[in-house]
């Protein structure tokens, strides 16, 4: 019984509607891509559902990775999430820290009506969580220790709604303490300013935004159905077709489109790609950034990319490395470090 106990906890994540994969929104991403193939694409009921379907996608080498990675990080996930700080304790933290801020006036706003505080809090919370996914997914690009992790996740070569689970569990940590920050950030300061009239609007318990999110198709970005918005709406949300250019091999692809729901950050800051009809795309990882499909290369070749880069950047520097020091004072130098170095 205690086994069947733990495969639930390892599955829940298909019946709570806080997350992604709740059957309800992969029913719903299931009926758009069909009304889309259908509608849009002109394709038969027939074609589309075996498009959809489609068991090369679905049973890929690629996607079987996914579903194993997806069991083994529920199972750390469970294992490690009470050690992880909460969005509540930093909430606690930061909503007494505010008190010892002589210039502001607590309960400043606290005869606002209720209904404003709950929607402004409701749209102020999905936006700063949105904005701050944008910010970690842009430096996972653009740090050479981060991308050694986030490169896990890019390294599928067919995508499946499961493929948003294909990260290394470090990045998972990272992400974790990201919404805790973000999240405990925005409660303790609508905390401090409206006192506790500050409530979220929600379905089934969900933020009412992330719940649009999800049942507009947020499973279709990690998908091989590639569904396009209007130009001028791609600028200001990501379909699930500029998702998947995120992925494409393509140079002219590389570090574009890091916006989770809204693409108005990537178009703010530069880094903005709108979708190409018609254009086949091709994911995985570069040759040069070649990334074995084994579980054990998966979780274990991030830390050797990490240490390489750390080599390079100790020669870089002329920082000795462990075996440098012990070459160094073999040779009678007793500090490990040259007069070049200091």
């Amino acid at each position: 019984m205690e086994f069947f106990d733990q495969l639930g906890s390892i599955l829940s994540d298909f019946s709570n509607p806080r997350k992604r994969v709740f059957v309800g929104y992969l029913f719903v991403t299931v009926l758009i891509a069909l009304v889309w193939l259908v509608a849009v694409r002109r394709s038969s009921v027939k074609s589309a559902f075996k498009d959809v379907f489609d068991r090369r996608i679905l049973f890929s080498r690629s996607a079987l990775a996914d579903y194993q990675i997806f069991l083994i990080n529920r199972a750390f996930t469970l294992f490690i999430s009470p050690l992880l700080v909460s969005q509540l304790a930093i909430a606690t933290l930061l909503y007494y820290a505010l008190h010892d801020v002589d210039f502001l006036q607590r309960g400043l706003f606290n005869d606002t009506p209720t209904g404003v505080i709950v929607a402004l809090f409701t749209i102020t919370i999905f936006i700063v969580d949105d904005c701050t996914r944008y910010l970690v997914h842009r430096w996972m690009h653009r740090w050479p220790l981060l991308w050694a992790i986030h490169k896990t996740h890019h390294s599928a070569e067919t995508m499946t709604p499961i493929t948003v689970y294909r990260t290394h569990p470090l990045e998972g940590i990272l992400y974790s303490l990201r919404g805790a920050i973000a999240q405990g950030f925005t409660m303790a300061v609508f905390l401090f300013f409206f006192g506790n009239a500050v409530d979220l609007y929600t379905v089934l318990g969900v933020n009412v935004l992330s719940f649009v999110f999800h049942v507009t198709g947020s499973n279709l970005r990690h998908s091989h159905i590639s569904i396009r918005y209007w130009p001028w709406l791609e600028h200001i949300l990501m379909s699930p077709a500029q998702h998947q250019v995120h992925h494409s091999i393509a140079r002219e692809h590389h570090d574009k489109n890091f916006g989770v729901a809204f693409a108005v950050w990537d178009w703010l800051f530069g880094s903005l790609h709108l979708s190409e009809p018609g254009r086949e795309l091709t994911f995985g990882l570069p040759a040069s950034e070649a990334h074995p499909s084994r579980l054990l290369d998966i979780y274990f070749r991030p830390f050797a990319d990490m240490g390489r880069y750390v080599r390079r950047r100790a020669k870089t520097l002329c920082i000795p490395t462990f075996g440098a020091r012990i070459k160094s004072d073999q040779d009678g130098d007793n500090t490990g470090y040259s007069k070049q170095s200091l």
